[in-house]
């Protein structure tokens, strides 16, 4: 959780930086680069999330050899995407802003800010591969670690090169570009040690036949493949999010974004129960061990519905303070204000889709993922698109719907999920316990 909660602070000082300096127009232009990218670099985010189960079960299967395999395997895969995003930095940013409705100062912001973040790219999907396998294994504190030695560097790079160096937007991707290259080396050298004997050590006693397995890459991508689709429905879900705000004006762009601070710290602090769900339910599926299944389902459930309530009455008490705090201008203080009720309320609405999420990806059920996050996105643009005349009213409603219909539609997949588990494993997936039906 302190890990998690590290994260978002980034993406508050990042909006605290530009928006203290009372440029409107600057903070909707990082508000909207940030969603871009995000939308492009979580497209990736299986790199984490499906390493993550796969970890867990070959590690509960007690599979060493396996374990070290999919890191390599990942690191390569990350790395690899992340030049090929550099490579293509210029024409990404530009058709994503051709799509988008923000103005032409907007844009211009929006520019300058993706072209610095596109600098981090290798680092950033490499470093969600370092983490997807610490979690695997249950090593918070290593996950810990490098996930609060990154967020404080660019923290502080960021407050360097906007109020320091006067870099603008461009300065607050700079900054996060130059954190994840710290963060990937810092992650190189800690899954060194928990390997133990250092990287090239890993690399060389690894053989190349279990790093090529054909099998196991057929299930790392069967399973990565739906996680990125439903990854895809999502982002998508938060850019069309993005821009409807962006079509109310640059003010109504910039207050959601505030506002998007709070659901941005409510996911990742919740999330630190879904990543917990992950190790345990991925090591009990790994074991077809319904008891321990459903004990570490209840549990991560509890503290999760918990932490939502206090999260939701602190939005609710103390909002007025913290949109003060980001933004010093006032029409954009008074829009976040007016919605604050809405933010406030996604700690509670969304704690089950996140809980579910944390199940779902530790059970590396891809079919469930991809059909749920599917069905949220079509269903909430559509509700989007019939709550417009109620302008930015509108806006939050359907958002706040979509996490009731994420979990909704993972719901529908726990009866199957546990039938698995009663089942007797087959030879072929004995070994990791993955759920032979759930793959192509």
């Amino acid at each position: 959780m302190l890990g998690q909660a590290s994260v978002p602070l980034v993406g508050i000082v990042d909006t605290a930086v530009i928006g203290r300096t009372g440029d409107a127009v600057g903070l909707a232009g990082v508000a909207l680069g940030a969603t871009v990218v995000t939308l492009v670099f979580w497209t990736f985010g299986f790199l984490r999330m499906g390493m993550t189960g796969l970890t867990a079960q070959a590690s509960g299967s007690n599979n060493r050899q396996e374990v070290e395999a999919l890191l390599l395997r990942a690191l390569v895969v990350g790395f690899g995407f992340g030049l090929v995003l550099l490579a293509l930095n210029w024409p990404i940013t530009r058709a994503a802003l051709a799509i988008m409705s923000g103005s032409d100062g907007v844009d211009a912001s929006a520019s300058g800010y993706m072209q610095g973040r596109f600098i981090g790219a290798p680092a950033a999907l490499a470093v969600y591969a370092v983490n997807g396998w610490l979690l695997g294994l249950g090593r918070t504190r290593a996950a810990l670690t490098l996930q609060i030695v990154m967020n404080l560097a660019n923290i502080a790079l960021d407050v360097g090169f906007v109020w320091g160096l006067h870099l603008g937007a461009f300065g607050v991707g700079l900054g996060t570009a130059c954190a994840e290259w710290l963060a990937f080396a810092l992650g190189i050298l800690i899954v060194g040690r928990v390997a133990g004997g250092g990287i090239l050590a890993l690399v060389r006693r690894t053989p190349r036949a279990a790093l090529m397995d054909r099998e196991r890459l057929i299930e790392l991508f069967a399973v990565n493949r739906d996680i990125m689709i439903r990854t895809i429905a999502l982002l998508v879900l938060f850019t069309w999010f993005a821009n409807a705000g962006a079509r109310l004006g640059a003010a109504s762009l910039a207050a959601n974004h505030v506002l998007l601070q709070f659901v941005n710290f409510s996911a990742f602090v919740l999330d630190a129960f879904a990543f917990t769900a992950e190790e345990r339910v991925g090591q009990a599926v790994g074991q077809r061990d319904k008891a321990r299944f459903l004990r570490a389902a209840r549990l991560t459930a509890e503290f999760s519905a918990l932490s939502g309530l206090v999260l939701a009455l602190v939005f609710w008490l103390a909002g007025d303070l913290i949109i003060g705090a980001l933004t010093t201008d006032a029409d954009v203080r008074q829009l976040a204000r007016r919605f604050l009720p809405f933010a406030a309320l996604v700690p509670l609405v969304g704690m089950p889709s996140w809980m579910l999420d944390g199940v779902f990806i530790g059970a590396t059920r891809g079919k469930a993922l991809r059909v749920a996050g599917v069905g949220a996105t079509v269903l909430y643009i559509a509700l989007d698109w019939l709550l417009r005349p109620f302008g930015n009213w509108g806006v939050w409603i359907a958002f706040l719907t979509s996490y009731l219909l994420r979990a909704g539609g993972l719901a529908l997949y726990l009866p199957d999920l546990l039938q698995y588990l009663d089942s007797p494993p087959t030879p072929s997936r004995q070994h990791r316990g993955t759920p032979a039906r759930d793959q192509p």
